[in-house]
């Protein structure tokens, strides 16, 4: 028996996962499950999407790439960045990935040197701080409450940034509360991240899905901040595995030679298939389903409120609404469990996302329509009121 390396250890298992485990076991029993719980909608990507990715299989263009993707492809992201948030980008700044967690640890692997720490704000995206694992790397979780919409107060990152903080990586809209960060708080966030001599990196996996507020990118502040975005939530293409990231100029030599040994491509068929997402006929099709989300969001909250079930982040975008749940438990992920096993809705439990007052929050994802979301509402009120 061989002895798993350390850094194995410090990385922890996704606690909806107990959650999603148990769900497929409902199902499987004959129960009928309501997933609010796993960030995917019931949307699939456009048919013309598909297609594309057919006639690449068909017409056996099925080899590696450039490390850094596919020309066109590369062309088409800069173009969308151009027509929809006239911005300019040239496109070999523009690096192809296996998802957006390619991004991530290709970032971690470019900016990040074994013993330093990343600032993030508590709570966040889980995987960003064990991908910093990786590199033999910590985030240095900031903790954030309703009272500041869940951003770090960028007046105190001078008490949280030390002499091992390589940077600060923030995310609009964010997983797990939905709010998004106007752009005078990322310019804000980008000056004190150069005072300090540090990065800045902008998670934007869920640009374009944004119903309140800006929809911007961190692009058009400064060419010096590395943007992270990816196909699976806005183009809904999750199984296609294909993300990208924007590094400044003087990075792309690194995060090429990283490319090349880290991943040595992303994956061929779907880079095809992503050329054509990016096309009106299909970017008008997202806007349409962005509008059903957002029907789907102002339907939740309406049911939320009538069970009195304060929501605590603004829902400015993605898919996820934030709520507290420590008027009726003192352990979120028990209450989800309990829920679960006895009413058969799935949600995700804070605990996921963070560890300061976690117990006190839930995740809510409206990736189903209404009628699923006024039967899943219909059976949280009978658990409260058994549980009360």
């Amino acid at each position: 028996m061989g002895n798993l390396a350390k850094r194995v250890q410090a990385i922890a298992p996704f606690h909806v996962m107990a959650i999603l485990n148990k769900a497929k076991m409902l199902q499987a029993s004959g129960k009928d499950v309501i997933h609010l719980e796993v960030g995917e909608p019931d949307f699939v990507a456009d048919e013309s999407v598909a297609k594309s990715g057919i006639d690449a299989i068909q017409q056996r263009k099925t080899g590696y790439t450039s490390a850094t993707g596919l020309p066109e492809l590369k062309r088409a992201i800069a173009l969308h960045y151009q027509k929809k948030y006239k911005t300019d980008v040239s496109p070999e700044r523009i690096i192809v990935t296996p998802g957006a967690s390619g991004a991530l640890i290709l970032l971690s692997s470019l900016m990040v040197d074994s013993g330093d720490n990343v600032l993030m704000p508590d709570p966040c995206y889980p995987c960003n701080r064990h991908f910093l694992v990786q590199v033999g790397a910590e985030a240095k979780l900031i903790n954030t409450d309703a009272s500041n919409q869940f951003a770090i107060e960028l007046e105190n990152l001078a008490d949280y940034w030390d002499e091992r903080t390589s940077g600060l990586w923030l995310a609009s809209p964010a997983n797990p509360t939905g709010a998004v960060l106007s752009q005078a708080y990322i310019e804000k966030a980008y000056e004190e991240v150069v005072r300090f001599g540090g990065h800045l990196m902008v998670d934007e996996i869920y640009q374009g899905l944004v119903y309140e507020g800006e929809d911007m990118t961190a692009l058009s502040i400064s060419e010096d901040i590395f943007v992270i975005n990816s196909f699976s939530k806005y183009f809904a293409m999750t199984g296609w595995r294909l993300g990208w990231i924007v590094v400044p100029e003087w990075a792309i030599d690194g995060a090429t030679k990283l490319a090349q040994n880290l991943f040595i491509s992303a994956p061929t068929v779907s880079q095809y298939a992503a050329v054509q997402a990016l096309e009106s006929s299909v970017l008008d099709e997202c806007e349409r389903r962005r509008q059903r989300l957002n029907e789907r969001r102002l339907y939740l909250l309406e049911g939320l409120a009538r069970l009195g079930l304060p929501v605590v982040a603004p829902a400015q975008g993605a898919f996820y609404v934030f709520v507290d749940v420590s008027g009726i438990t003192d352990n979120a992920m028990s209450w989800c469990l309990g829920l679960l096993e006895k009413y058969y809705v799935a949600l995700t439990p804070g605990d996921d996302f963070g560890f300061y007052n976690s117990h006190k929050y839930v995740r809510f994802a409206y990736t189903c329509d209404e009628a699923r979301l006024e039967e899943a509402l219909l059976r949280i009120e009978a658990y409260i009121t058994q549980e009360s």
